[in-house]
């Protein structure tokens, strides 16, 4: 095994739900466009995952690069890895199966099998319900058991939620769907026990949640007030399901501040609140992160239709090095 220094770059590829009918996710009504632009499809993701495994990357998570030791202070870890391998965080945006994407073509939540598996239900266009892998989860599941070297120590990835719509395609709000909302959900209690025994499900598979703010806060344009709020309203309503968790990925590619240690009190706000790992966009460059002594922080690629439109047109190599995008582009698009 082979020490990954802490001075070489981890890049760190994100991506949102996962495009499984194209036709009906492409068919030129007004969400046409967002999902062209800010989503890949199913067989995209798998020929991804084959180029990476291919180029030797092995997935680490967040807490695997640096985690605090026992005064606090954030430190790199040790990270062997067999010669020749190198890591990469893989992470998920609003895996909440949103209301919106209801008939476009995707997957509309996650469910434990027979086998106690996390799965997907997927609805047709011809409306028959289908269970499988139809999301970047179970995908990677499968690729994993496939490819164990893909995956140190059975990590998988960071997945992203928020809270309005609820979590892992459950309406399990109580502010947006309890019995004083405006659209009650009669099953809201059995909704959240069965996202609370996947997410148990999932964490116990190596994967690990992060709060992407309840309502998907832009937080350099958000007041404090209302960032204090969200943030309590997430420790509410997401967090006895998907579990507590020391980790925020910022929406909209939004950051606390520029590549300057972070300060301020929304800053300060969110350390008091236990967050000691932050997530930022930036497709400049293969990889960045910083370590402070309170956080660690990582930027990350995104992986969608508009980034892998402007490689193709020549605009950016920042792809390069993890997928052929030529080859994995789908024509359909």
């Amino acid at each position: 095994m082979v020490s990954w220094d802490s001075d070489q770059p981890i890049p760190h590829l994100f991506f949102h739900s996962l495009i499984v009918d194209e036709e009906r996710a492409f068919d030129g009504d007004g969400m046409s466009q967002g999902y062209r632009d800010y989503m890949v499809t199913v067989d995209e993701f798998q020929a991804i995952l084959e180029d990476l495994y291919e180029r030797d990357y092995v997935l680490v998570t967040m807490d695997d690069i640096a985690q605090p030791n026992a005064d606090g202070t954030m430190t790199y870890q040790d990270l062997p890895l067999p010669p020749g391998k190198k890591p990469i965080v893989l992470s998920q945006d609003d895996l909440s199966y949103y209301e919106y994407m209801d008939g476009d073509g995707f997957a509309d939540k996650l469910i434990l099998d027979e086998q106690g598996d996390v799965t997907n239900t997927y609805v047709q266009a011809d409306g028959e319900t289908k269970q499988g892998s139809y999301d970047m989860v179970p995908l990677i599941d499968d690729f994993v058991q496939e490819h164990p070297d893909f995956s140190y120590h059975g990590n998988k990835g960071v997945l992203a939620v928020t809270g309005y719509n609820g979590v892992l395609g459950y309406r399990t709000s109580e502010s947006e769907y309890g019995p004083d909302s405006n659209q009650p959900n009669p099953d809201l209690e059995a909704d959240q026990q069965q996202a609370q025994q996947v997410a148990e499900a999932m964490k116990a598979d190596g994967w690990t949640f992060a709060s992407h703010t309840w309502g998907h806060l832009n937080v350099q344009e958000t007041s404090l007030a209302r960032l204090q709020t969200d943030t309590e309203r997430w420790k509410n309503e997401v967090a006895p399901l998907v579990g507590d968790t020391n980790a925020i990925i910022f929406a909209f590619g939004s950051d606390l501040s520029d590549w300057q240690p972070y300060h301020g009190a929304k800053y300060e706000w969110l350390r008091d609140q236990g967050y000691r790992y932050f997530a930022n966009v930036d497709a400049s460059t293969e990889a960045w992160k910083q370590l402070e002594p309170e956080y660690f922080r990582q930027a990350r690629i995104n992986v969608d239709g508009m980034r892998m439109r402007e490689a193709l047109q020549g605009q950016t190599d920042v792809l390069d090095p993890f997928f052929d995008v030529e080859d994995v582009y789908s024509d359909k698009r």
